[in-house]
């Protein structure tokens, strides 16, 4: 980088390898024997949102009072030894396209303003249920689309935090909540998360249940979440998909909410995708040095030049980008083509844009691009038999400057297939975050995070 990096307050050139945030599930030791409690990690949490939020703009709005007070009831469970659950007195940042019945639901759009809903979506309601603090709403843009909102990366606040999670993922980084909640059709958990140095994880598709959440593609919205740790990620997600339940003809995660051991993966199929293409020398030189580390200590790296069927499906993914299109411009039709009906004024540009490729589309155009993701799944599908995870970057470089929500290259094929896919934090470039990606095989959400962290401590020892 040749500019200086304008970081936010407390905010130290990024290391994968310096300890962060402390995560919240690493602190349940100390609150069952009485050393800490949950309020008194709200109250750091709110230190940091005291300091750093007016330079970040994460927030959209806060209910402080009514997170002291969870936190206060957590803290009263974790004394008498019985906690709810594993998010027991966690704060948690709620990206503003998912209903809350004590804060505004704006979805990032003035037609919303002040828009009020009376329940909270189901993965709120559960959350709630099992004592998380609700500590307020996070920027998106708007829709969850474009354009980007007023969020600061807080590595750099030149640069974007990728969307369109975008103030759910700043949050986390500037260690303002340890866990929040994020919602991906292209690359909206996974960008963001690697942009700001996060854990994140977009689930199989359709194993929580999306009721309450204003999606912009039903068939492939996924929702995800980000974290400090890999723990604070996983034991959310999981309680959630086992509680809040899955979509419909969908299943719930299986087994219990629990850490897995580490795993070593065998072999791991690198893929390319349509990102490797964008991707600059030094930031490949940066990627293809950790697989050679993995080389080196036994695990098998199988590339397009190894195998015929791993380069055929990197050649499916060619037409991905308009692929996820045409699902995302043909289910968002309603209600996005009744909002510019009804108050056109009160929409961005971008909607406007959209107006007329979403009122031409076809029912059987929607059928051809289903037909083809449908034909990617099964190619995917079939890589099982080859390798234990596929790997690659999670985006072609660290958050750029300016506030676009980021290149979504690396990512639309795992939004359109709708497996399991995890963001590491694991390397850097120019003091910045730059995410790797594990890719996971259909309701292996598990064995993936068991294979993520065996992978974080094998690159961070």
């Amino acid at each position: 980088m040749n500019k200086q990096v304008n970081r936010a307050e407390g905010m130290e050139a990024y290391d994968p390898k310096a300890p962060g945030f402390a995560p919240f599930t690493s602190q349940i030791p100390a609150f069952l024997d009485g050393a800490s409690t949950p309020r008194d990690y709200l109250e750091r949490c709110i230190e940091a949102i005291q300091a750093r939020e007016p330079q970040v703009m994460a927030f959209v709005c806060q209910n402080l009072e009514i997170a002291r007070a969870a936190a206060d009831a957590a803290s009263q469970r974790y004394k008498n030894g019985n906690p709810l659950s594993p998010v027991d007195g966690m704060p948690v940042g709620v990206k503003d396209i998912i209903e809350t019945q004590d804060m505004p639901t704006e979805y990032g759009s003035d037609m919303f303003a002040g828009h009020q809903s009376k329940w909270d979506a189901a993965c709120v309601y559960w959350l709630r249920r099992g004592g998380a603090a609700i500590i307020g709403k996070t920027v998106t843009t708007e829709f969850a689309a474009r354009p980007p909102g007023k969020t600061r990366n807080p590595w750099d606040l030149d640069r974007t935090p990728g969307g369109s999670s975008s103030g759910t993922a700043a949050g986390v980084a500037a260690r303002m909540f340890p866990m929040g909640l994020g919602t991906q059709v292209r690359g909206s958990v996974m960008r963001p998360a690697a942009y700001c140095g996060l854990w994140g994880l977009k689930p199989s598709f359709g194993c929580i249940n999306l009721e309450g959440i204003n999606p912009i593609s039903r068939g492939i919205n996924h929702l995800g979440t980000l974290a400090a740790s890999l723990e604070d990620m996983w034991l959310s997600l999981h309680y959630m998909s086992r509680n809040a339940g899955a979509e419909v003809t969908r299943l719930s995660l299986p087994g219990a909410t629990e850490m897995p051991a580490p795993e070593k993966p065998a072999r791991l199929i690198r893929l390319e995708t349509p990102g490797w293409e964008k991707t600059p020398d030094d930031v490949r030189a940066v990627f293809d040095a950790m697989l050679e580390s993995l080389a080196q200590d036994g695990v098998q790296i199988i590339s397009r030049e190894d195998d015929k069927d791993v380069d055929a499906f990197e050649i499916m993914m060619g037409d991905v980008l308009e692929i996820s299109d045409v699902l995302r411009d043909w289910e968002s039709r309603f209600p996005v083509l009744a909002y510019l009906d009804r108050s056109p004024d009160l929409l961005s540009q971008d909607v406007h844009s959209r107006q007329d490729i979403m009122a031409n589309l076809t029912a059987d155009d929607f059928a051809a691009a289903r037909a083809r993701a449908d034909a990617m799944q099964a190619a995917y599908a079939a890589l099982e038999t080859k390798a234990d995870a596929c790997i690659t970057l999670t985006a072609p470089g660290p958050a750029t400057i300016g506030m676009p929500t980021g290149d979504a290259s690396f990512l639309d094929p795992c939004s359109v297939i709708g497996n399991p896919a995890l963001t590491l934090p694991l390397l850097a470039s120019g003091g910045l975050p730059l995410g790797v990606q594990l890719g996971g095989f259909d309701y292996q959400d598990r064995r993936l995070v068991a294979q993520g962290l065996w992978l974080r401590d094998f690159v961070l020892a």
